[in-house]
């Protein structure tokens, strides 16, 4: 099984290519994690949002590998505990369907991305910078492998 995080946005700062390198490469190969950067569309003063982020969904969605489970990033999404996620994660690997997990930009995704999702995941009620996310998306993982797998880096 491969985990795909599917995010909006290129040259991230170091700190957030840092820190999803991190955890990325703690994770096993049977859940592995890997980034695909979707390019921004560009926003100017006076830019078409809504055909912006069109564009970005579209790009989104062409990235989705062929029957992945589709999980979007939604503030308004159902939230999960770490041993939830655990569970969740144990699923997937039992399952061995490739997951692929959506990381709007700034606006958050296309309705036409939320439409294709099985279903939707909210890490907090708050909105959460989406450079952040890709960081905090790859620690919870490996806190959730790390769970299932009895070691130590989890204490809860």
């Amino acid at each position: 099984m491969r985990i795909r995080l599917i995010a909006v946005g290129r040259r991230m700062p170091d700190w957030v290519t840092a820190g999803y390198q991190e955890y990325a490469r703690r994770l096993p190969r049977e859940c592995a994690l890997e980034l695909i950067e979707i390019a921004p569309g560009h926003r100017g003063r006076k830019a078409d949002v809504r055909r912006i982020l069109q564009e970005e969904g579209e790009r989104m969605l062409a990235a989705i590998p062929r029957g992945s489970r589709v999980i979007a990033l939604e503030v308004g999404g159902r939230p999960w505990s770490t041993p939830q996620l655990a569970e969740r994660l144990g699923d997937w690997l039992a399952g061995g369907q490739d997951i692929a997990l959506l990381v709007g930009g700034p606006e958050g995704l296309d309705p036409a991305c939320r439409a294709r999702a099985d279903e939707q995941w909210s890490l907090s009620p708050l909105t959460l910078p989406h450079p952040l996310v890709r960081v905090l998306l790859a620690e919870q993982l490996y806190r959730a492998w790390s769970l299932r797998a009895g070691h130590p880096y989890h204490r809860a």
